[in-house]
């Protein structure tokens, strides 16, 4: 039996509405079903002040989806709507520092409180944590076609290579790249029908949407349906205990990058960009964006740097040298490396094989492992920072 958006339709309006009004396809709750592999992915929009108390429709919602003949599985999410249509969670403004009170006669006084370059986003803004994960990077870029993902996997392999505990999520859903670049095939295993269980590869535990549909399938989904199967992929899934979890960041600035930035307690974020002039200018906006919503910026990595003419070892600088660098120094942010324009690292990457992993005593493995180790210098520097600015009890 084929499954059909029609046949689906008809089954969810045997699920009530909140409070029994209607029913829930009747009410506009339902958003666009879509329908990959006999599986069906939807979300279901409530009221924001209720979202909590919903989760019993949403399970009803999946319990009559999953019982028609031919689905294999459903993926349906709550969206809470806010006044204002914003899918977002408001970022949090940070209080001005008050002055300490004075101390009394012999008792303890706070110590001054300077606040820190960065809190760290859990702290900063109440976002939720994932638990067992120390700690969530983005890797970001601008635009497409600077390379983001490579790197992302490379950094992600050389934190591992520096002995982290390393995960990665794939979050570009309608360009998923970790399955092809990982050399991962088939579909991740569930506990107890719930919890997805990330595949593994190189040491790595990773969940990118393209285990869940075919490569070739289009993703036509709007905002809201990203964001539900983007928190899905990070808080349903078993991770285990990690160390860092690194967060391939869909290209440019729009809704859903926003709005990871804004409900993902990120410990800081890392820019990819090329040399030339077009590909800094996307660059900076992906920083400001950052910026505007309090996640750290751990640094900028120049790809495409350089090329080296294997037959005569001369280097030529095809799209321009050192831009990177020059924006990093000019808005004070960590230069983390340049990555060569090298054949191996498109060929491995296409081979499912990152350099890292494949050719861990190359020139360029050296290269992305040395950035890895700036990123967590850097992530570790951002803890320091902020655990600095918390108030200390000082008895006199």
């Amino acid at each position: 039996m084929s499954v059909t958006k029609e046949i689906v339709t008809e089954r969810l309006k045997t699920v009530n509405g909140p409070d029994f009004t209607g029913n829930i396809v009747d009410l506009g709750m339902v958003s666009e079903i879509f329908i990959a592999d006999s599986k069906v992915f939807f979300s279901i929009t409530v009221p924001a002040a209720r979202a909590q108390e919903m989760e019993p429709l949403r399970a009803a919602a999946e319990r009559v989806v999953k019982a028609i003949p031919g689905v294999a599985g459903a993926v349906v999410a709550l969206t809470a709507e806010k006044k204002g249509g914003g899918m977002e969670a408001p970022v949090a403004s940070r209080p001005a520092p008050r002055p300490a009170p004075p101390a009394a006669p012999g008792g303890p006084r706070p110590a001054p409180h300077t606040p820190a370059p960065h809190a760290p986003a859990s702290q900063s803004s109440g976002k939720r944590g994932v638990p067992g994960i120390e700690a969530i990077i983005a890797v970001a870029s601008g635009k497409g076609g600077v390379g983001k993902s490579t790197t992302a996997v490379n950094i992600a392999l050389g934190l591992a290579a520096n002995g982290l505990r390393v995960g990665v999520l794939d979050a570009d859903i309608y360009g998923p790249s970790m399955p092809r670049l990982l050399n991962i095939h088939g579909r991740p295993q569930t506990v107890d029908g719930k919890i997805l269980k990330p595949m593994e590869s190189y040491g790595l535990k990773v969940m990118s949407m393209g285990f869940l549909v075919d490569e070739e399938t289009p993703m036509i989904w709007r905002g809201p349906m990203v964001m539900s199967a983007l928190t899905q992929m990070l808080r349903e899934v078993e991770w285990g205990r990690l160390d860092v979890l690194v967060v391939d960041m869909p290209p440019g600035t729009g809704d859903a990058q926003l709005t990871m930035a804004q409900q993902v307690p990120l410990a800081g974020a890392v820019i990819v960009s090329t040399p030339q002039d077009l590909a800094l200018i996307d660059a900076r906006k992906g920083l400001n964006m950052f910026k505007k919503v309090d996640v750290p910026l751990l640094g900028i990595v120049e790809n495409m740097s350089y090329f080296i003419a294997p037959d005569t070892g001369k280097r030529y600088d095809i799209f321009g040298h050192g831009g990177a660098r020059r924006e990093a120094e000019r808005l004070g942010v960590t230069f983390l490396g340049e990555v060569p324009l090298e054949m191996g690292i498109r060929e491995s990457s296409d081979e499912g094989a990152p350099v890292v992993a494949s050719k861990p005593d190359s020139a360029e493995a050296k290269i992305y492992r040395g950035i890895a180790s700036k990123v967590w210098d850097r992530v570790n520097e951002e803890r320091g920072a902020a655990e600095a600015a918390v108030p200390n009890i000082v008895f006199e």
